[in-house]
C-alpha cells in the first residue's frame, strides 16, 4: 500500500462511516471537517501499524476512521472563538464559521461519542476482549488524560497563568495535545496485529518520539511557512504569546530538537526491524517540510 492507496482507502470508509441524517445540520457539520483533505497520519499509522505486526489492515479501518473522527473534533473545537479563535483550517472556513459556534461545539461532541460506536459497530472480526482493549485506549488518550488535558495546558499557557518550570509544561503540551493521538493510532493498531508487550512498547515509544517531533515541526512551520502551505492562520502563536517550542527555545534550537527526535524515530525503526516504506517517507516530508 502507497500513501495515497491508505489515504483513498480512509476517505472511501470515512464517506461510508458517516452519512447525512436527521438532524442535518449536525451530521452535515460533522462531515464538513472530518471530510476535508488532510495528510490522515493518524488513520494511516494506525493500519501501518497494523500491517508492520501482521495484522490484517481490513480489521483496523474502522479504528482508524474513529481516530480521523476523534481528531476532527479537536480540530473543530480547538478553533471555536474560546479557544484559538482561528477562521481557517486545512485552507477553507472552520467549522463555526460555516454552521455557527453552536452546531459547531455540537458537531464536535458528536464525533467524540460517535467514533467509538463506529469501533463496536464495524470491527466484526475482533474479539469482544480486544474491542474494549481498544476502547481503553480511546478513552485514555480522548479524555481529560490525554487531548483534553494537553488543550487546557495550551490555554493556561496563552493567559499569561503563571507557569513555574516551562520546559516541564512544553513537553506535558506537546505530548497531551499532539502525541497522544499518535500513539492511540499505533497502540491499537498493534494491538489489534496481536503484538507482544514489548512490541507495543516500542511502537509507543516511536509514537511518543513522533508526536513531539510532529508538534515542534508545527511550532516551526507556524514561523517559516506559508498560509497556502498550511491552510491556516499563522504566526497566532507568537502574537498571543503562547507556549511553543520556538518562543521557549528559540527556531535553530527547535530545528535542533526536531532532527534528534526524528533521527530517534529512525532508530527505533531498525532496530526493531520495523519495515515501513509509509514511516520513513512520512519521517522525511516532516524534515523537509521545516528545513533540516
Amino acid at each position: 500500500m502507497t500513501m495515497n492507496n491508505y489515504i483513498e482507502l480512509i476517505n472511501d470508509k470515512l464517506d461510508e462511516f458517516l452519512q447525512i441524517e436527521y438532524p442535518h445540520a449536525l451530521f452535515k457539520s460533522m462531515k464538513y471537517t472530518l471530510m476535508l483533505p488532510g495528510k490522515r497520519l493518524r488513520p494511516v499509522m494506525c493500519l501501518e501499524a497494523c500491517k508492520i505486526f501482521g495484522g490484517d489492515i481490513e480489521d483496523a479501518i474502522p479504528t482508524a476512521c474513529a481516530i480521523e473522527m476523534l481528531h476532527s473534533q479537536t480540530l473543530i473545537h480547538d478553533d471555536l472563538p474560546c479557544m484559538d479563535n482561528d477562521d481557517f483550517r486545512r485552507g477553507k472556513p472552520s467549522n463555526h464559521k460555516v454552521f455557527g459556534e453552536a452546531i459547531a461545539t455540537l458537531a464536535g461532541d458528536a464525533l467524540l461519542t460517535y467514533a467509538p460506536h463506529i469501533i463496536v459497530k464495524f470491527s466484526q472480526n475482533l474479539s469482544p476482549s480486544v474491542k474494549i482493549r481498544i476502547l481503553n485506549e480511546y478513552f485514555k488518550y480522548a479524555g481529560a488524560y490525554g487531548v483534553i488535558a494537553g488543550q487546557v495546558v495550551d490555554i493556561e499557557s496563552e493567559r499569561n497563568i503563571k507557569i513555574e518550570n516551562k520546559e516541564e509544561t512544553l513537553n506535558y503540551l506537546h505530548i497531551h495535545k499532539t502525541s497522544d493521538l499518535f500513539q492511540l493510532a499505533m497502540r491499537t493498531g498493534a494491538i489489534i496485529a496481536d503484538a507482544s508487550e514489548e512490541q507495543l512498547e516500542c511502537i509507543t515509544d516511536f509514537a511518543k518520539k513522533f508526536g513531539l517531533a510532529f508538534q515542534i515541526a508545527d511550532d516551526i512551520l507556524d514561523e517559516i511557512s506559508t498560509f497556502e502551505e498550511m491552510g491556516k492562520t499563522l504566526g497566532k502563536d507568537k502574537q498571543e504569546g503562547k507556549l511553543t517550542y520556538v518562543s521557549l527555545y528559540g527556531l535553530e534550537n527547535a530545528k535542533c530538537k526536531l532532527a534528534c527526535l526524528l533521527d530517534q524515530c529512525r532508530d527505533i525503526m531498525v532496530k526493531q526491524n520495523f519495515n515501513s516504506n509509509i514511516f520513513n517517507d512520512i519521517i522525511d516530508n516532516i524534515s523537509k517540510r521545516a528545513g533540516i
